[in-house]
């Protein structure tokens, strides 16, 4: 219980450095794991401290109806490998906490209630307000694949294409170009 407490401190202020700088996006997801035949949705947040990394802690839930009931809390860490004008493809890194609720339905001999998970793969999305994207996830503890399907609105965004997250960002902690308006030039 003290490493979520701990954990939502963090996410809490890396989200109130990003509010600042204005590089803030929402969204949600539609899901399937192909192993145990599930859907789930999720809701996201994403945290643009430069570029090219994202800091997105996500919460997925995985209904009662599906061969396996679960929750999950975790925070990943996309890092843009390709950007081209319309469209960027990046990796990404995810851990977290995992509640499966039906464990005990399990053949699994170390089925567990309470679970830490690290997931790594890919994504591919759009730049503009609204961001379609998709993800590919490699679960490294259960050895199962995860697939999303979702959209991301990012706030306070201005135009389409890559200009977008160029045009919206103002001021930043952990950019090399800030522009403050406090001290910016006098007109």
């Amino acid at each position: 219980m003290k490493l979520v407490k701990t954990n939502i401190l963090i996410i809490l202020f890396i989200l109130s450095l990003r509010l600042q700088a204005q590089q803030f996006g929402l969204g949600g997801s539609m899901q399937f794991n192909p192993q145990t035949e599930s859907f789930g949705a999720g809701i996201r947040a994403s945290i643009f401290p430069n570029d090219r990394l994202s800091f997105v802690p996500q919460i997925s839930y995985y209904p009662s109806f599906n061969k396996v009931h679960e929750l999950h809390l975790g925070l990943g860490l996309d890092y843009k490998i390709i950007r081209k004008n319309k469209f960027h493809i990046y990796l990404l890194a995810h851990g977290g906490y995992n509640a499966w609720f039906n464990y005990m339905e399990s053949p699994m001999k170390d089925a567990r209630k309470h679970n830490w998970n690290l997931e790594g793969g890919a994504g591919i999305s759009t730049w503009g307000c609204w961001r379609p994207f998709f993800e590919y996830r490699y679960n490294a503890r259960f050895m199962e694949t995860n697939m999303q399907l979702g959209v991301l609105y990012i706030f306070n965004c201005k135009g389409s294409g890559r200009q977008a997250q160029n045009k919206s960002r103002k001021f930043s902690i952990f950019s090399k170009k800030q522009n403050c308006p406090a001290y910016g030039p006098k007109y």
